[in-house]
């Protein structure tokens, strides 16, 4: 019995044993590494820096009122298409009182000088139909009262624009009705009925009424880098992707580099703006934010391959490329534009080729 059993344990270990060198010789083989390849293709490369900004009108205009006072009623909501003239909000005055009480005294001393003239005119105009007087003394006295009257009415109209901003001559051109001064679409009205408001002087900028802007030609307004201006021409084309619609891209023409840069977070920053080509059936809203595209160069229906697959020897460029199944061999090649994933094949390769994938 313990024969049998020294047997089994010996037989165990030989096996044990035996496991043990089959699987270090086969973990030492060398494994067969299967070599994945890729062919160049037909593409549009297109060479790009991008800029990022918003959207906004060409003409945007904010309304300001040319008398302070309160608003009495707004005729306007954002969103409504108006039109050069049209009523966006009316105006009540509140009176300076220092101002009222002096136009108040002026009128009733206009008053005074036309009782008096009047008084005076009647008595000569007795002594002239009399004959006493000649004409070119009465007629002096007629002057004199005339004018008097021409005073009383204009301290008259003087107090009426002062307490109600209008008088019964001028009517309709009063201050206190705000008008629009372009066509287009309101984008704001950021004051409410009852709000004070002031008017627009050498000393104030005054309160904003309403903003209202020409929807129908949108601009990109963004920032470039420092290190991308350099490489702007005005006439560039820009493709425009906005956060608010992106399955949607918009071709816009850049007219404006700014000659001067400003510092924003560290970097120096130039403005940008672009002229949108617009879409018949595409409302763009105001300040959307987007992303430019300047398109520094391209080219169409080049041959090309993807750049991480390219290696380098000193200056010299080569891929490795399939000569037999998983056997390779250097080939040297000629580059031109790189869109940053794919380059340009000027010459090395041909579309059959097969090229070693790099990862």
């Amino acid at each position: 019995m313990r024969r049998i059993i020294r047997y089994f344990i010996l037989t165990l270990i030989a096996i044990i044993f035996i496991g043990t060198l089959v699987f270090l010789y086969k973990k030492s083989r060398p494994r067969l590494v299967i070599y994945e390849t890729t062919s160049p293709f037909v593409t549009n490369l297109i060479k790009k820096t991008v800029a990022t900004g918003y959207i906004v009108p060409r003409k945007e205009i904010e309304i300001k009122p040319q008398i302070s006072g309160i608003i009495e009623k707004i005729y306007i909501e954002p969103g409504q298409t108006i039109h050069t003239g049209d009523l966006i909000a009316k105006v009540r005055i509140i009176p300076n009182m220092v101002e009222l009480n002096e136009a108040e005294s002026r009128l009733n001393k206009a008053k005074i000088n036309l009782e008096d003239a009047r008084t005076v005119y009647d008595r000569q105009k007795k002594v002239y139909e009399q004959g006493v007087i000649p004409l070119a003394d009465f007629q002096q006295f007629k002057v004199n009262y005339e004018n008097a009257e021409e005073d009383v009415e204009a301290a008259d109209n003087n107090l009426q624009i002062v307490r109600d901003g209008v008088n019964k001559k001028i009517g309709e051109t009063t201050n206190t009705l705000i008008r629009s001064t372009i066509n287009g679409m309101v984008l704001n009205v950021p004051v409410e009925e009852g709000n004070s408001v002031i008017e627009t002087n050498n000393y104030n900028e005054g309160t904003t009424i309403a903003s209202v802007a020409d929807m129908g030609e949108m601009m990109f307004k963004g920032l470039i880098d420092e290190t991308e201006v350099g490489k702007l021409k005005i006439g560039m084309k820009i493709i425009l992707t906005m956060g608010a619609i992106e399955k949607n891209k918009f071709e816009a023409d850049l007219e404006y580099v700014s000659p001067k840069g400003n510092t924003d977070n560290g970097s120096i920053q130039f403005v940008i703006k672009a002229k949108i080509h617009q879409k018949k059936d595409m409302f763009i809203r105001s300040g959307y934010s987007a992303n430019a595209d300047i398109v520094l160069d391209r080219r169409d229906s080049v041959l090309a391959i993807g750049e991480n697959q390219l290696q380098f020897q000193g200056d010299s460029t080569y891929v490795e490329l399939e000569t037999k199944p998983q056997n390779f061999e250097e080939r040297f090649v000629k580059t031109g534009l790189s869109d940053g994933v794919n380059i340009e094949i000027l010459s090395g390769l041909t579309k059959k080729d097969k090229v070693k994938v790099i990862k």
